[in-house]
Parts: C-alpha cells; sequence; structure tokens
C-alpha cells in the first residue's frame, strides 16, 4: 500500500490510444492519480467532470491529472468523448496498479461482498514522492482540494 512519503511505484498502464504509460512518464512534474471504479457511472462520472473542470487550474499548477479504472481503453475513450473530458485516463487492465496503491479492496454492496476499486487519490511531486493522499473520497468538493494540494506544491 501506497502511503504519504514513499515513492511512487514504477508501474505501467496503458493509456486510452493503447499506449504503456508510467508516473516516471511525468517526472518533473507534479501528477494527480486518482482511481475510480468504473467509467460512466454517477460518482464516477462526477469525479471525472469535476477534475476535467480544473483541468486547466491544474495545467497552470503544472499538475497532471490521470484518472485510473480497470475499464478498457476503448471504454475510457467512449467515456472521455460522452462528457466531453479533459482529463487523461488510463486502464490498470490486470489491477497490478490498484494493488500497489492499495485501492483493490473488498467492498459490500446490499450485504454482498466483492472486490472492487476503492476511490483514491494521490498527489505525486516532481521527484515522484507522494505528498498526499485521499482514501475513501467523497466526490463533491474534492477536486477543489486537491488543487489547492497541487498548487501549494513547489
Amino acid at each position: 500500500m501506497v502511503n504519504e512519503g514513499d515513492l511512487v511505484p514504477d508501474v505501467k498502464l496503458i493509456s486510452v490510444d493503447g499506449k504503456e504509460i508510467s508516473p516516471a512518464d511525468f517526472r518533473s512534474q507534479k501528477l494527480v492519480l486518482y482511481f475510480y471504479p468504473k467509467d460512466d457511472t454517477s460518482g464516477c462520472t462526477a469525479e471525472a467532470q469535476a477534475f476535467s473542470a480544473l483541468a486547466d487550474a491544474f495545467q497552470d499548477a503544472n499538475a497532471w491529472v490521470l484518472g485510473i479504472s480497470k475499464d478498457d481503453s476503448k471504454k475510457h475513450a467512449k467515456f472521455i468523448d460522452k462528457y466531453d473530458l479533459k482529463v487523461q485516463l488510463a486502464t490498470d487492465a490486470d489491477g497490478s496498479v490498484c494493488e500497489a496503491f492499495g485501492t483493490w479492496i473488498e467492498k459490500s454492496m446490499y450485504g454482498r461482498k466483492y472486490m472492487g476499486i476503492d476511490r483514491a487519490t494521490f498527489l505525486i511531486d516532481r521527484d515522484g514522492k507522494v505528498q498526499r493522499v485521499w482514501r475513501k473520497v467523497k466526490v463533491p468538493g474534492h477536486a477543489e482540494e486537491v488543487l489547492e494540494a497541487a498548487r501549494a506544491l513547489p
């Protein structure tokens, strides 16, 4: 599990265009990794839209925003197009990135237990060090809080 003060793990993701990407690709810039359960669901859509609404402000703060779920690249592309999202999305097809960050957890709904992605966000500095971690994220106001934290980093 990744915690504040840890170096970001050397993990690989798949971008919407099918290319391999890694947090290391964003070194020298701040990076916001937000993990979310599923494209095109109400909470995940609201979160993606909130980060998208602030995309220019994140760019002004020299921070990249990258949303991560297990959905495939085609589903991500449809999600981006449907809601005109301004943030990048990436696929963790085998769940290894979620495992590394501690976001693959047991959940419960209506008494049924299942494994799923915990909504969590990680703010990584220019040197690849995790500066802030938000777990069990509640969407309203979250993107704004992350932006303020990103602005506060040198």
